[in-house]
């Protein structure tokens, strides 16, 4: 596991899924680099956390706010950015203690935390999942820099980022 950023106490974090192996897969790990490189706002961390599942629920705890990064399955439209519902991402038909990405981490987390940590999800559309492959296609690769700054408008804009208790008073 890398950490690309210290986490700050009690702040927001990027947490940035994939595996690099298998090359578009690992785009989410360029995306978060890419972010640092632009600057984060204050408060704000980014973390490459690879193929974890359930043991990045420590991320998550005490986080105030979170963004998602993962790579999408491959529809037509390599390198497409898509914002999806966290709430919506499926659980992995695995047995159990295997397979458990992040349908079941984001299962667990609301499991864990009652009040609803403001979050969201932005996934880039693979091209293909090449297996033992390093590097990006060319589609996706293209994607790294608008997806990055897409998170930089994310994390500058504090109004998503408050609790949903917040916003409903």
């Amino acid at each position: 596991m890398s950490h690309l950023a210290p986490v700050p106490q009690d702040g927001g974090v990027v947490l940035c899924f994939g595996n690099a192996l298998h090359g578009d897969d690992g785009v989410a790990e360029a995306v978060g680099q890419a972010l640092i490189a632009a600057g984060l706002p204050a408060g704000w961390s980014v973390q490459a956390v690879g193929t974890r599942g359930l043991d990045a629920l420590a991320w998550l705890m005490d986080a105030r706010a979170v963004v998602l990064v993962d790579a999408a399955e491959p529809a037509g439209q390599p390198g497409r950015l898509a914002e999806r519902d966290p709430a919506d991402v499926p659980l992995e038909a695995a047995a159990v203690g295997h397979g458990m990405g992040l349908g079941h981490l984001l299962r667990a987390w609301r499991g864990c935390v009652p009040d609803r940590t403001p979050t969201r999800l932005l996934t880039i559309e693979m091209d293909t999942v090449r297996s033992f492959h390093l590097g990006l296609s060319p589609a996706v690769a293209q994607a790294v820099g608008p997806a990055a700054r897409t998170l930089s408008a994310w994390l500058a804009d504090g109004r998503w980022q408050q609790p949903a208790q917040a916003l409903a008073g």
